[in-house]
């Protein structure tokens, strides 16, 4: 009796990738301060063109500016409120036209408000909602029309949606829709050779994070982790730069916790 043939056959795999030839170039917002800020500089360091967008601080952004080029690198700041269509638009323009392209886009703006459902001003939900939300699609649907093959994009969620913390209710409600409309839009790209995930940093020292803490809070916060610190910025851009490389090209419509292994 002759052993029939298998069903399927193993398919070979992709040729490995190789560096393009052109410079690759990298949006990314909320990149004056913070996290967008230490993402900026650490793609610049992976030889990436940035475009830092910013919404208020013009120094802050000029001073990134000023970092990237210090280092060898090549940078610019747009100014654009990331919820408004048309400036979000200008950012990607003047990515296309200083650049030649868009490769990249880390949306690491993001507005927080910390209150008691029963407490919060609808004002400052509309506000955040507007900011996290809005902001998240629209910076989301540029980056699908304009990223070219082999590009990525990043957005942030946080990983307070799994911690279920009082206080977060508006802002992980905010930021669950971010990771829907990741996994959708990764499943959207399908043949563009295009990555969408979501980082979804924990306790991390930023200026948004501290702000309104007191030192009681941050330490048990800090304590939450099994490594016992509060992340960094650098931290989570590393995390972000290897999602952005070729060598994290195979992750796909994932949420990444980048958050020291809090549970």
């Amino acid at each position: 009796m002759t052993r029939s043939e298998p069903r399927f056959r193993a398919q070979p795999g992709p040729a490995p990738r190789r560096q393009p030839d052109r410079p690759r170039a990298a949006v990314v917002t909320g990149g004056s301060r913070g996290i967008g800020r230490a993402t900026a500089t650490r793609l610049a360091a992976d030889g990436l063109a940035v475009v830092v967008g910013y919404a208020g601080s013009q120094d802050r952004a000029e001073t990134a500016v000023e970092e990237v080029a210090a280092a060898g690198g090549r940078a610019v700041a747009v100014r654009a409120d990331v919820a408004d269509e048309q400036q979000v638009t200008m950012l990607f323009d003047t990515a296309e036209a200083e650049f030649g392209g868009v490769d990249v886009v880390v949306h690491a703006a993001g507005r927080m408000r910390l209150a008691p459902v029963a407490e919060l001003d609808l004002a400052e939900l509309d506000a955040l909602h507007r900011t996290n939300i809005r902001g998240t699609f629209v910076v989301a649907q540029q980056a699908a029309r304009r990223l070219r093959r082999g590009g990525a994009l990043i957005t942030f969620s946080t990983s307070v949606t799994g911690l279920a913390l009082p206080g977060y209710g508006a802002y992980s409600a905010s930021k669950g829709a971010v990771e829907a409309l990741t996994m959708i839009l990764a499943r959207e790209l399908r043949g563009r050779d295009v990555t969408v995930n979501a980082v979804a940093p924990g306790p991390t020292a930023t200026d948004l994070f501290l702000r309104g803490k007191d030192e009681e809070t941050v330490a048990r916060l800090a304590a939450q982790p099994p490594l016992e610190r509060l992340g960094t910025p650098d931290d989570i851009a590393e995390v972000v730069a290897f999602l952005a490389s070729p060598a994290g090209h195979w992750i796909n419509g994932q949420v990444v916790r980048a958050n020291g292994g809090i549970v």
